[in-house]
Parts: C-alpha cells; structure tokens; sequence
C-alpha cells in the first residue's frame, strides 16, 4: 500500500472498536474519516485487511495502518516529553520493569493530561522506549490500572517483551491480586462474581453490569474476606445505609481484564470499594476517630503481579506494598491490617 504506514499494538482487552482505537492515537483525524480509511482497505489487523470499523480488539492485536495524509506521520512521531519523576521499581531485568505506581498518576496521556503520567517517567528512565513497543503515544504499555488505583503494572522495555506479555494477557495467564477495603460485610468469607461488563448507557464514564448480551463483555472476579470490622455500638447510621459504617477488608483476584472490572462486580454485590463514589460509596469515613472525613480515594491497590519472564521462562512475582494513604485510612477506622 503507498502511503506513510503507522503500527500499533492493542493494550487493552475490553472490546474496543477498530475506529475508536486509531482515533485515540491519530487523534487529528476524525472518528468518520478513520472509518472511511478502514473500508477502503487501509487497515490490517495481525497482518489482516481488515474493512470493518466495528471489528473489536483484543491485547497483544497489532494494527498498521495506511493513511495516506502526513497528518499521520506527525501522530506517530507526537511522542510523550521525558519527564525525571521518581519511581518506585519492584523488579527490573533487560525486557521488563514492574513499577509500583502511586494513586493519582495516570498510566500514560490522554484528554487534558499530557505530563506527569506514568509513560512520561518511563521515557526518562528507559530510553530505549523510544522506539515505542506498543505503539508511539503508550511506549512500553502492557496493561492498564485506574489513575487513582494505586499498585503493580508491568511494563515492556522492547517490542519482543511486549508482544509476549500481552499474549500471557490474553490468555489470562497472569496472576492478578488486589487489596480492597469495602463498605458492608459480605455474607460469605470467599465468593466470585460472573457478570459481564459494558460501558453504561447513560453515564458514559461508567462500565455496568446492567447492558445487554452484544453490548458486554464476560468478566469474572473472586473475593476472600480477610478482615471484617462491624460499626461499632452507638455509629450514627450514614447517608450510605446501614452498611455505611461497617468495612471488610478484601483480597480479590481477578481472571479477566475489564475496565473497572473489581470498581463495578464490587459495586454490583452491595459492597462498592470505599470511597468510590463513581460507583456507590460514600464519600466520606462513616466509622472511626475520623469519622466525617473524605476519602483520599477509592480504597483499592494492586497488590501482586505474577507472570513468565518472555524470554527465559522464569517465573516473575512482584509485590507491591501497601500505599501510605491506605494504611491511614485503615488506622482512621481505628484498625491495622496485615501488611501486603
């Protein structure tokens, strides 16, 4: 095909439209000519001509496309500036890196957010992402965590790690564990909930529980109770109801990776992540020495990332402490926890 060709790799695995892809990375075009620029046959998915801007993608897919304006030369070379922001590094080797991110820091830049995101920090501290595995505007992206979910994330230093990776990925070959403190007790001390998850139909910066089969995906995530914390005799009962007083402490682990997959299955049995107003929460602490104040955020870590090392074989287990503005929260409930 002539023309300048742009190569991306798919990160994400929560059904993502061909058309909404490449109009997050070729954003000076717009999402009705991207799609005009499929069905003419510009676009190849794995190596596939592929003419349906409705096509979904998985992680690991590779896109290259032909678009025959140099606007899609300057996308691809509009490359994140290097930034010196510290990290905290929990494994390193040749291929990889696992990084403990903090609350607060977005994986990499998107609508109104160009500096300060993780991706930024990535390019000071490895050059060589440069070249970009995953794609110009996500060097080095395997998989994503919420900007305010603190925690583990693995990141691809060369295009061999990355394709290896997101395949462990997409065959849900890595082990994924999380910490969450919640509202309300949970009957059982261990569960699993299998509800598939779409984007919701009216408040679009929210995924659902509710859509129906065709605008979903099959999501599955279990839970085991760690610690539980009845509100103490005499609390006040909170604007959240009855269970707004009381906590659980939970390991989740999850087998797929939709987008807010723990926020919404959560949310979805009654017991919303702390803090998660998005999703139900009560905004403030209803229970302990602080009682009335705000969360910092909603109460959910990456705790433990385990996977094979793409080139050797070896297994890799990272674990990623417990975030001071956690430990807080749960000392404000007038409680420790055992740490991660």
């Amino acid at each position: 095909m002539p023309g300048a060709s742009l190569a991306l790799t798919c990160d994400r695995d929560d059904g993502l439209r061909l058309d909404r892809f490449l109009s997050e990375h070729v954003p000076e075009w717009s999402r009705t000519a991207l799609q005009a620029q499929i069905r003419g046959g510009a676009v190849r998915v794995n190596g596939q001509e592929c003419r349906r801007p409705s096509a979904t993608l998985a992680a690991g897919d590779r896109i290259e496309a032909w678009l025959e304006a140099a606007r899609a030369v300057r996308a691809a070379a509009a490359r994140p500036a290097p930034e010196a922001v510290p990290l905290e590094i929990l494994y390193e080797d040749e291929d990889l890196a696992v990084i403990n991110k903090p609350a607060g820091m977005a994986v990499h830049p998107g609508a109104g957010r160009q500096a300060g995101t993780l991706v930024n920090a990535l390019l000071h501290r490895y050059p060589e992402l440069s070249r970009s595995p995953g794609g110009a505007p996500r060097p080095g992206i395997v998989h994503r965590l919420d900007r305010l979910t603190s925690g583990a994330i693995v990141i691809a230093r060369n295009d061999f790690a990355h394709q290896r990776l997101a395949q462990q990925f997409q065959k849900r070959e890595v082990e994924k564990v999380y910490w969450a403190l919640v509202q309300g007790l949970p009957r059982a001390d261990r569960g699993e909930i299998e509800l598939a998850i779409g984007r919701d139909r009216l408040h679009r910066v929210r995924m659902s529980t509710r859509r129906p089969a065709g605008h979903s995906r099959s999501a599955r995530t279990a839970y085991w109770v760690r610690e539980r914390w009845p509100a103490p005799a005499g609390t006040r009962r909170s604007s959240a109801g009855p269970a707004g007083a009381s906590y659980a402490w939970l390991e989740v682990r999850i087998y797929t990776g939709r987008t807010h997959q723990i926020r919404v299955h959560l949310a979805a049995i009654g017991h919303p992540v702390a803090g998660d107003k998005l999703y139900g929460a009560a905004g403030a602490i209803t229970a302990g020495p602080l009682q009335g104040r705000a969360w910092p955020r909603p109460m959910l870590h990456a705790g433990t990332l385990g996977f094979t090392q793409p080139r050797t074989g070896a297994p890799v287990r990272a674990v990623a402490p417990l975030p001071e503005d956690m430990r807080q929260a749960l000392e404000a409930l007038g409680r420790g926890v055992r740490a991660v």
